[in-house]
């Protein structure tokens, strides 16, 4: 009784959230179809509808009716709100106890952990020794799908939350090179801006993509170090640190582009592939949207760096899949997870994708330039995860992003401060 009554409350939060979670490339909503799972037809709940990510996703699901004819995959991607209306869906049904047979979250001990916390979740040590995934992916990827020693979702691809893209022909015409700390970015801003250049692409229609932009600042100013003991409440968000990086984030939105709530962070992005604006900070699902959608080459048409001061960490974004733990068919699931897993299924996904498999035997010379250097940054950086996209639980990041909506709106550095310490006391991150 006491798990299923958080897992309802944790459903009613999320149908009400309108979190975004970044990967969606579509702007309008549809339902899923009203499929139940039998031993022939598999659910696949996501939230990727755009060019690259449904792609991607149709060649995953490919390679699994080749690997298993007898199981008819049923898509059920829904489109809409970066992400959010997917979460509402889901919630909705996993509230009615009518689970897909697998369905998107995001690494992290933010919204799968709550998942896992209602117990809806089934664990799957049994399918990693099977499989002989233990070897397979970096134990710092494990750690964060495991709680209580138990690990509960399969990854699929990796990202990385950290990136700042930016023209590479402006960059060249001023004698600018990528910003490795604020004080190099504001100089660069002032250039830009003094030959009538937008600096700064910003985005925040889906109501996530400035927290983003917010939380990468506040890992190039107190470090991952500081940055894991805020996320895991070991820390205070009243901290010196936390203020300083606010004022940073205030000060970086003049030099941002002033329509940026009206914005989806595609079209920022194609901001910046325009020549309208020079940057743009944005996880790397943008570098899909650079390659598929744009039809831009990786060096040429844009170029990335990581985000200031945030050198030698990699802030993981990772879709994963898990079990969930009401299903009446498990097999079909698992049999899919497996090929989720592989090395097959994930060489032919994330190339499509526009990201790179988190697997410790993918092969570089499979990616552009790229998902090559993310993939080597991947392997030796310090890895944290990021506010927004499963680093927290879902109560603290809807209160930072309801504070953001604020703060973009008075530049008030103190009520936004505020509002993060009172969301941590909300909603406790231990």
């Amino acid at each position: 009784m006491g798990t299923r009554r958080i897992g309802i409350g944790f459903a009613a939060l999320l149908a009400a959230s309108t979190v975004g979670l970044a990967g969606c490339g579509s702007q309008s909503a549809q339902a899923p179809a009203t499929v139940n799972n039998s031993p022939k037809q598999l659910q696949i709940f996501s939230w990727w509808t755009g060019v690259a990510s449904s792609k991607a996703l149709a060649a995953l699901n490919a390679q699994f009716n080749k690997e298993y004819p007898q199981i008819k995959v049923i898509n059920e991607a829904v489109a809409g709100g970066a992400g959010s209306n997917a979460k509402a869906v889901l919630a909705s049904r996993m509230e009615a106890n009518n689970p897909p047979g697998t369905f998107q979250v995001h690494a992290g001990h933010g919204s799968l952990y709550s998942w896992v916390q209602a117990g809806d979740m089934a664990p799957l040590n049994s399918l990693y020794k099977q499989e002989g995934w233990y070897h397979d992916y970096p134990a710092s990827l494990l750690n964060l799908l495991t709680f209580n020693g138990k690990i509960y979702a399969v990854p699929v691809d990796m990202q990385r939350g950290n990136v700042l893209w930016y023209n590479p022909a402006i960059f060249q015409k001023y004698n600018l090179t990528p910003p490795t700390t604020f004080t190099q970015f504001f100089n660069d801003a002032q250039v830009l801006e003094a030959h009538h250049i937008t600096p700064l692409a910003l985005a925040n229609h889906g109501d996530w993509e400035a927290t983003l932009l917010w939380s990468d600042v506040l890992l190039g100013t107190v470090g991952p170090q500081e940055y894991d003991a805020l996320l895991s409440g070991k820390a205070s968000w009243s901290s010196p640190g936390v203020t300083t990086a606010t004022q940073t984030f205030v000060k970086m939105l003049q030099y941002t582009n002033s329509d940026y709530t009206a914005l989806h962070w595609q079209q920022a992005d194609q901001l910046v592939a325009q020549g309208s604006a020079a940057m743009n900070v944005m996880g790397d699902w943008a570098q899909g949207y650079f390659t598929t959608d744009l039809h831009l080459t990786p060096g040429k048409g844009f170029g990335w760096a990581p985000t200031p001061g945030t050198a030698g960490t990699f802030a993981v974004v990772s879709d994963v899949f898990g079990l969930p733990s009401h299903l009446k068919n498990k097999t079909a699931t698992l049999d899919y997870l497996k090929v989720l897993g592989s090395k097959t299924g994930q060489d032919i996904f994330n190339p499509l994708k526009g990201t790179f498999s988190p697997r410790l035997d993918a092969n570089p010379a499979d990616y552009d330039a790229y998902s090559r250097a993310a993939m080597q940054s991947y392997k030796k950086d310090k890895l944290v995860l990021v506010i927004g996209q499963g680093a927290v639980n879902p109560g603290f990041t809807t209160a930072v992003n309801n504070a953001m909506d604020i703060l973009l709106s008075n530049h008030n550095v103190s009520q936004f401060v505020t509002a993060l310490e009172n969301a941590a006391q909300s909603n406790p991150l231990s």
